[in-house]
């Protein structure tokens, strides 16, 4: 069943349930006056297990790329045993095209802090690290602005959850200094220690050895935003929208924050129902393709995911998306789209740009193979490369990365997966900016005593 009124979005308006010009952040006082930490106040009388098991019952996959389970995450938890245990709340959008966290850090910060103080109450633990972007410098005042906030009316802090139990929780910003790395979860435990962000070697899990050694829960700002939602109302009305899955996989229910940007008329992040239509949400939600060109293709959701090709404008924008049209997934459902005067050559140069500048340098393949892939695109687009660079191209591309067993984590993947799918989805277009490459032919003819000859006697393309 689709999405019929606003969920995430309930205090931030957006179409096509409200104008975005009448936006606002939403503070503590107005945020109760509207049921705010309702939920909270209900939850802290239920059963932590209770809980747990209602968010696993939902479903919910987590919203910040990868799509894991969040209920079946937080069983991963071992027992309790007094000792710290901590919360880390991934807001690292550095993803390109990607900007649907920063919606709710924009304007509803309370109903991210909301989901943050249940999670802990279900999972015990006691320290949340709310680590955001660098470049959100907006952002990460609205959310310190409401963190203070929750603290002065004792949602955090020493007197207890809401003051009405004896589980305190403690709740910390911490920014990040422009590191696109640090959006992977052992990279962001790494920063939040105060040590560069490289990606860790797993197991062990952050949920056995997480921060500071400690039990560690990872979740993305929408992800938990969507917790508040599914204790108010149950696992089953959740599950009342979205889709099951068709490759028997967990399903994609519930709403998602669907960040539209390119060539459409009206780019902006929609709430919409996963499963939708990528047509549906450019024609109905985000005005149309702009200046009525058409269709060339689209990244689903952040540029490591790969590319939908030209005939994939129907593509289903749920987790099984990367089954069915050779991407590796939904990612963070913030689709990019291209009209027909892309140039396809320079959108994948311009992604091997980013991955070559941000890979971490701990791991050969990426280092070494980013640069590599780079060096190549560039000659490609500048019409020096020849069609062997095409063959070399892709081959370098599925080479490395954490499918292929020669990464720690998934960075290059993502970069293969965008310039692969790039290049065979649009090999025509490369095939076109390089210059055949020619190898000598040698013909071997047999005389009747035994003997061979050979000869050259010409050449051919590639």
């Amino acid at each position: 069943m689709p999405v019929t009124e606003p969920v995430l979005t309930r205090r931030i308006p957006t179409a096509p349930w409200g104008d975005p010009r009448d936006r606002r952040i939403i503070g503590y006082d107005e945020y109760v006056r509207t049921g705010g930490y309702e939920t909270l106040r209900r939850a802290l009388t239920m059963d932590p297990s209770s809980l747990v098991q209602t968010v696993k019952e939902s479903e919910l996959r987590g919203r910040g790329g990868a799509g894991f389970p969040c209920g079946l995450k937080w069983t991963f938890l071992p027992p309790p045993d007094g000792n710290r245990r901590y919360l880390a709340i991934n807001c690292d959008e550095a993803e390109p095209g990607t900007f649907k966290d920063r919606l709710l850090c924009d304007y509803d910060p309370h109903l991210v802090l909301e989901g943050i103080a249940i999670t802990c109450w279900a999972c015990r633990l006691d320290t949340a690290y709310f680590f955001i972007r660098g470049e959100y410098h907006h952002q990460a005042k609205i959310v310190e602005r409401a963190i203070r906030e929750a603290y002065e009316k004792g949602v955090f802090g020493g007197r207890g959850l809401m003051q009405a139990c004896d589980f305190k929780v403690d709740c910390h910003m911490h920014r990040g200094a422009g590191a696109y790395i640090c959006g992977e979860e052992t990279g962001l435990l790494e920063a939040v220690e105060g040590r560069r962000g490289w990606p860790r070697l797993k197991p062990p899990f952050p949920a056995v050895k997480g921060l500071f050694g400690r039990p560690t829960i990872v979740n993305n700002v929408e992800t938990l935003a969507a917790v508040v939602p599914i204790v108010d109302r149950g696992a089953a009305w959740w599950k009342s929208m979205g889709t099951a899955s068709s490759i028997g996989a967990p399903g994609s229910y519930g709403p998602k924050l669907m960040g539209v940007s390119g060539h459409v008329n009206r780019p902006g992040v929609y709430e919409c129902d996963l499963g939708i239509p990528l047509r549906k949400l450019v024609d109905e939600f985000a005005g149309g393709m702009r200046a009525g060109r058409r269709f060339k293709g689209a990244i689903a959701g952040g540029v490591s995911m790969g590319i939908l090709g030209p005939d994939q404008f129907d593509a289903e924008m749920d987790f099984d998306i990367g089954r069915r049209y050779d991407v590796m997934g939904l990612g963070t459902a913030c689709p990019t789209i291209f009209d027909d005067q892309t140039d396809m050559v320079a959108v994948a140069r311009n992604i091997s740009r980013f991955f070559s500048n941000e890979s971490c340098g701990q791991c050969t393949p990426c280092r070494e193979g980013a640069q590599w892939m780079y060096r190549l695109l560039c000659r490609i687009e500048e019409g020096d490369a020849t069609t062997k660079d095409l063959d070399l191209l892709n081959e370098l591309a599925g080479s490395m990365g954490i499918i292929p067993g020669t990464t720690i984590c998934g960075l290059a993947d993502g970069h293969n997966w965008a310039v692969r799918t790039i290049l065979n989805k649009y090999w025509a277009e490369f095939a076109g900016r390089v210059k055949p490459s020619y190898h000598g032919l040698t013909v071997s003819a047999g005389r009747a005593d035994g003997v061979s000859s050979a000869r050259i006697v010409g050449a051919t393309g590639a």
